[in-house]
């Protein structure tokens, strides 16, 4: 064998070692195929997030449709390239009792120029650290943005998406619960 293919295939060989070990940390640290707390969807319904207006609520009033939680931040390139597609489905899907709801890490003058920016038309709230605990909790041991949750009609976290999102994986996502 050459000197130059020995080396290639000793450089391929630590690649994969060197792969093999990244997934390992993630998988100890929670951040694949890890689970959430049973009752993480009534947890987030009933949590009072901050509005841009300053004032608190919670989410109890979209309990019955399906949600589609989405963890970001204004900071957040993924998060920032996902949020058209998702203000385009909040149009599609609201008829059938479909939301959109943004929990920002961020503050709220951050999110409210943000949200005027790119005409969100679905509710956004803020809920800084907490969020991330928040987050964490559903799953998200890694803390990455952005995270997204889809929680079914009676409020049940149906599945999670970690990272940005395309349209392909989202409506596969969506679909079952109509």
């Amino acid at each position: 064998m050459s000197p130059l293919r020995r080396g290639l295939l000793i450089a391929g060989l630590g690649g994969i070692a060197a792969g093999a070990g990244v997934i390992a940390h993630l998988w100890r640290l929670g951040a694949l195929g890890s689970a959430s707390e049973p009752d993480i969807g009534d947890a987030i319904l009933r949590h009072r997030f901050q509005q841009l207006d300053g004032s608190q609520q919670t989410l109890e009033h979209l309990r019955g449709g399906v949600l589609i939680v989405n963890f970001w931040a204004t900071w957040c390139t993924p998060c920032r390239e996902e949020i058209p597609l998702f203000v385009r489905l909040q149009q599609e899907y609201a008829a059938k009792n479909i939301h959109f709801v943004g929990i920002s890490i961020d503050q709220a003058d951050k999110v409210a120029a943000f949200a005027k920016e790119f005409r969100i038309n679905y509710p956004l709230v803020i809920a800084g650290m907490e969020g991330v605990e928040l987050s964490r909790r559903a799953g998200n041991q890694a803390g990455v943005l952005p995270y997204t949750l889809l929680l079914d009609r009676q409020g049940r976290l149906a599945t999670s998406l970690l990272g940005g999102v395309d349209e392909a994986r989202l409506r596969a996502a969506i679909n079952p619960l109509i």
